[in-house]
């Protein structure tokens, strides 16, 4: 089911499968991409409860395996909606018998949208309802819609300097590429984007933007989001902006769920809360 929030000029559209956004206007402009299958057949899916992709798409807990796919399963899942007003959103998934099959975890999983004069509000809040600790990750991954890309660029105030990860086979090697920015300034061209996303793992800019021809398209502002993937396909109309906490096994990865880089560890009872607030210019 579809559900829409507004206020005097901006709106949203969200799904209540994978609580995801699926339409984001100020007046007559929409920014997010409008799909087309030959592309990508996603707007912005929640990846939960791990961000990319496992080694040999399986973890282990102690001796026991168990199986995840690329991204998790939070995007394929019915959320209910806990609470809604005319600006605001929040839809919920909680641990069942589908998700403990694979995922042996008691959690909530909460998400509000909230628009605020020109600025969407994102708020994730991850509950650990089990009497073990829970690892996992949590990120976002929406598409903005572009025309050419050689007109945008992506601003980071405070860096002068961006060191992305390598992916090989969907896994992170031991490489890395340094780029140098011009006035701290990322150029996009889809040669970025011809073996997979470009990733960060580390950066100093948590407000950054999107550029349109050297002017702000859209400014992003992140709250416990340490990561983020840039990622596109050649000629696509659309360019993903994807915070994360987490990222994806390295090929060298010992399948211990607990051992893996950049997992988060949640102790019994404990909520964690990520968030990103997205202003539209």
């Amino acid at each position: 089911m579809i559900y829409t929030i507004s206020n005097n000029n901006t709106s949203a559209e969200i799904n209540t499968k994978g609580a995801e956004l699926i339409r984001l206007t100020k007046g007559n402009q929409n920014y997010i991409w409008d799909i087309d299958e030959q592309f990508w057949n996603k707007t912005s899916p929640i990846l939960f409860p791990i961000v990319g992709r496992l080694k040999n798409d399986e973890y282990r807990i102690e001796k026991e395996s168990y199986n995840l796919p690329r991204h998790g399963f939070a995007r394929d899942f019915e959320f209910e909606v806990v609470e809604k007003s005319d600006s605001k959103i929040v839809l919920e998934l909680v641990s069942n018998h589908t998700t403990l099959i694979n995922y042996p975890f008691e959690f909530r999983l909460r998400l509000s949208y909230e628009l605020i004069e020109n600025n969407i509000v994102l708020t994730y809040e991850t509950k650990n309802f089990s009497n073990n600790k829970m690892p996992y990750s949590i990120g976002a991954h929406p598409a903005f819609k572009i025309e050419n890309i050689e007109e945008y660029s992506l601003s980071f105030p405070n860096d002068n300097e961006l060191t992305f990860y390598s992916l090989e086979n969907e896994l992170y090697n031991t490489k890395t590429n340094k780029i140098s920015l011009e006035n701290n300034k990322l150029a996009l061209h889809y040669n970025h984007f011809r073996t997979d996303a470009l990733v960060l793992k580390k950066f100093n800019s948590n407000e950054f933007s999107l550029l349109k021809a050297e002017k702000p398209y859209i400014t992003f502002r992140l709250t416990n989001f340490p990561h983020l993937g840039i990622w596109t396909k050649n000629n696509a109309p659309f360019i993903c902006i994807e915070p994360w906490n987490g990222f994806a096994d390295y090929n060298d990865s010992n399948g211990n769920i607990f051992d893996k880089r950049g997992i988060t560890i949640l102790e019994p009872e404990e909520l964690a809360t990520n968030k990103i607030e997205i202003t539209m210019h």
